[in-house]
Parts: structure tokens; sequence; C-alpha cells
């Protein structure tokens, strides 16, 4: 570990899906690493990192688990597609608001956020978008409006006492992922997968070490005193694909085979609406669901220009979209079954987003190939 870097480092949310991997990290490179969350996690006793129960509102439970910390990855936040406000107001925005105080009281000299790429998606979509993009007026769920209020306090505590910075990962996937997968894989059934629009929406996604590998760098920067603090990065792969080809090849990996089925998006909007007006009956608190924002990022494009990360923070995903597929393949057994897919899914490396044509005019990605028909096992097929 170098001595610039951050000595002890709390991971708030350090038991879940991408708070374990940057714990992960953390103490592969030998940094002593504190969890704050309200689980305690097999995974992480045996990395050695110190866990902390409790919950992010609570100032003694901060207060715990800040002690002897000289920074912070607030990662900790309630995610979800629909539900009421209140819960995500609580965790997202009271949540920061403790760790922002706590940190200023303890004399926590760096922290870095994790946002979200969604505290500026908006209807009709986000098409190679930087840091310049202004968040909407108006969000279609509380989520990103949350994080987003979230996002504004981190920036906003930056100074000479406390550095901060917010990075904006985007779709995180990979080994363990509790969310996207699992999703994807219980909305198929007899082999269709019904999902809105055609899929052909350029996508740009994480996996879950490149999140976790942008979060260290970010800290570090921070830590060095580099001019990096008060602003907010995207982070992701830097490859949009289509979605459709995307999702068929993940649940080809986990060993789902489907078809997809689209349906009019006008048919699903109307029906997430439906959805939502029942959800706000008296005794609802589901966060997932059929809504407006869910079926808006199914139909939409959304994906972003990495220069800042790449520039400010020196970012580089450690692995791209294929190799990422290929270990899923691998891990279950069936290497063969992932090389076929994709050889013709992922026949060779995707442009950079930030790639300009001779006139200087910046173009997407060329969409990977469609995924064909196949006979083997495990292969998607459109």
């Amino acid at each position: 570990m170098s001595a610039s870097a951050p000595a002890r480092v709390l991971v708030t949310g350090g038991s879940g899906f991408l708070g374990a991997e940057i714990c992960r990290q953390l103490t592969a490179r030998g940094t002593e690493t504190v969890s704050l969350s309200r689980r305690p996690s097999a995974a992480l006793t045996r990395l050695g990192v110190r866990q902390v129960h409790g919950d992010l509102t609570d100032p003694a439970a901060v207060d715990r688990a800040l002690a002897g910390c000289d920074a912070v990855v607030h990662n900790a936040a309630l995610a979800g597609s629909g539900g009421p406000a209140g819960p995500y107001r609580r965790t997202n925005v009271d949540g920061t608001r403790t760790v922002l105080d706590r940190c200023r009281r303890h004399g926590v000299r760096t922290l870095v956020h994790t946002s979200t790429a969604s505290v500026v998606f908006r209807p009709g979509g986000v098409v190679n978008a930087d840091e310049r993009l202004p968040h909407p007026r108006r969000y279609l769920a509380a989520y990103p409006h949350t994080k987003a209020v979230a996002e504004t306090l981190v920036l906003g505590a930056h100074g000479p006492g406390l550095a901060t910075l917010a990075l904006r990962p985007h779709i995180i996937w990979g080994p363990g992922d509790p969310h996207f997968l699992p999703a994807l894989t219980r909305a198929v059934r007899g082999g269709r997968l019904v999902m809105p629009g055609d899929g052909s929406n350029l996508v740009d996604t994480t996996h879950v070490r490149t999140a976790a590998h942008a979060h260290l760098l970010a800290l570090d920067h921070l830590h060095q005193g580099r001019p990096v603090g008060g602003r907010a990065y995207f982070v992701a792969q830097g490859e949009p694909l289509p979605l459709r080809d995307l999702v068929l090849a993940l649940l080809a990996a986990a060993g789902v085979r489907a078809v997809w089925r689209p349906v009019p998006a006008a048919l699903a909007h109307a029906a997430a609406i439906v959805r939502e007006t029942a959800a706000r009956l008296p005794g609802t608190t589901g966060t997932h669901g059929l809504s407006r924002f869910l079926v808006a990022e199914l139909v939409h494009p959304h994906w972003f220009d990495l220069t800042s990360a790449r520039t400010g923070l020196g970012f580089t995903p450690p692995l791209g979209v294929a190799e990422g597929i290929r270990e899923a393949f691998e891990a279950a057994g069936r290497p063969t079954a992932g090389a076929d897919l994709l050889a013709r899914f992922l026949p060779g490396p995707t442009p950079p987003s930030t790639a300009a044509d001779p006139a200087g005019t910046k173009r997407p990605p060329p969409p990977a190939h469609p995924a064909s028909p196949g006979t083997e096992k495990g292969t998607a097929r459109p």
C-alpha cells in the first residue's frame, strides 16, 4: 500500500454487492478496512474486515465505525425502481447527512460517494453525456431523485477539511450480482423475456470489479490532494451495447435460455402508471416492480462520455464486457458455450465512447453483432 493512500477506510454498505468488492480490493492491497452495515457478512469476516452493525442514520453507529478512519467510501443506499419516497429519503438523504456530519466531527480527510448515473436520466434517454449535463427538473422515481439530492450534499461539503467527490457507476453486474441478473431471470417465463421495446437501445454498464477499481482510484487521488474534488464522474465500461444483446448474453451465462419478446413501449408505460397508482395505497412498501422509470430505462439509450474519469482519475476498466461474460460462463463450467456466443456477440473490442470521426464529431461505438440463433446449450437467441 502506498504511503499516500488512506491507512484505514470505512466502507458504508460493505456487506452489499459493490461494497464487498470495494472491501476486497482494499484489503488486497493492505488497507485496513471497516464496514458499516445492518447485517454481518461471512465474506467480510474472511477478508479480515472489521464490521460495525447499525443504521446509517444513527450517529452513534457511524461514530463507532469511523473511529480511527481517515477516509470513507459512502456506498450504502436504498436502490429500487419504484415505491414510496420515504424509505429512500431516510437512507439516501438523511443517511448521507449523518455520514457527512460525523466525518467532519472525526476529522476524516477524504470521502468518495457512490452516486449513480441515474441522477441525470430523463425521458428520451441520455446519449454520450458528460458531467455538464444537469440534473433533470423532474424525476420519474424516488431513487434517482434522492440519490441526486445526496450527490449534491456530498459535492457541496467539499472543502479544505474534507475532500469529497462522487462516482456515477451505471447498471453494476458481475459475480454475486443480487439485483440486475436475478431480476432478469425472474422475468423469464416459459423461455420468453417480455420487455418494453425491441432492445436495440444502446446501454453502457459497469462490471463490479470496474466500479470498485474506480472507487480506489478516486480515494487515492483525493487523499493525495489532487484537484479532483467537488465533482462527479461517470464510471462505466465504455462499451455501449444493444440492451437485448447484453441481457440475453448474461442470461445465457446464467444458464437461462430466453427469447426477447417486445411489447409496445406505450403499453408498458400505461401499465407502469397503473402499477404506481396501486403502489400508493396504504401499506405498500416495496421498492421494485414495474414503474415509469424502469420502462424508460429499458426503452431509451443511456451511455456516457468517460473522459473526465479517464483524465482526472486515470480510470481505465480493468476488464471488458466480453471478459466479464466469459468469466461467468467459465464459473458455470461452460467455457465452450461462452466462447461460441462471444464469437458472434462480441467479436472484437468496442471503441471507447469518446472516439471521434475525422471531423471531430463524437459518434457512438458500433453496436455489437446481434446474437444469432444457435443450438448449443446456454446460447441466447434473439
